[in-house]
């Protein structure tokens, strides 16, 4: 999807250019910008967080979103799809549509060395704003590492796990996740492969 740069691209054009388009696209303050495709480790952890989710969250009125259902930021322009989130309670969606949602609690990003930068800083910074937002949780696809900011009053606080016995705790959900089950038949290249890739 390209479009010309001083294009200003409305929200409404956007939308109806997703239902057509066969990739997605996020959008922001009037551009589009094409998403890249994830890797297989990319698809294999958001694949095990929302087999987790969805089993931890079976008994409890909260619904598990991964990468196809939209999410839109309110007062920021921006349109994205996390690799998954969790609402609970009523799902507020935007007006008129019922693939857009707004009230994410927990939201979950697979981050690569391509979008490492953009995840933790300026998408971040706009997640921040959305007020039912409680947790942020960063898993890197190529080694065990987690960034997980929960919110407390007017801060967010970092906490990162590196071991594949560690586990995950977040409060919002009254739940825990072992990295071990995060990365579940995740394969990483050998210390060599990657000297020879780089």
């Amino acid at each position: 999807m390209i479009h010309p740069k001083d294009k200003f691209i409305t929200p409404e054009e956007y939308l109806a250019l997703e239902e057509k388009a066969d990739h997605r696209s996020e959008y922001c303050d009037g551009e589009i910008f094409a998403m890249a495709g994830g890797s297989v480790n990319h698809n294999q952890i958001t694949a095990n967080i929302y087999a987790g989710l969805r089993q931890l969250m079976a008994q409890r009125p909260c619904r598990v979103f991964i990468n196809d259902m939209r999410l839109r930021i309110q007062h920021s322009g921006l349109y994205t799809y996390p690799d998954a989130m969790v609402v609970c309670g009523k799902v507020e969606f935007v007006l008129k549509r019922d693939d857009t949602v707004m009230n994410p609690i927990v939201i979950v990003e697979v981050w690569s060395d391509s979008t490492q930068a953009y995840d933790r800083g300026a998408k971040f910074a706009l997640y921040r704003r959305i007020p039912a937002l409680q947790e942020y949780v960063m898993i890197d696809q190529n080694q065990p590492y987690v960034e997980h900011f929960r919110r407390e009053g007017h801060f967010w606080v970092l906490e990162t796990l590196e071991q594949m016995d560690a586990v995950l705790t977040m409060p919002a959900l009254s739940c825990e996740m072992p990295l071990s089950v995060m990365y579940e038949r995740v394969e990483w290249p050998s210390e060599e492969q990657a000297r020879v890739e780089r």
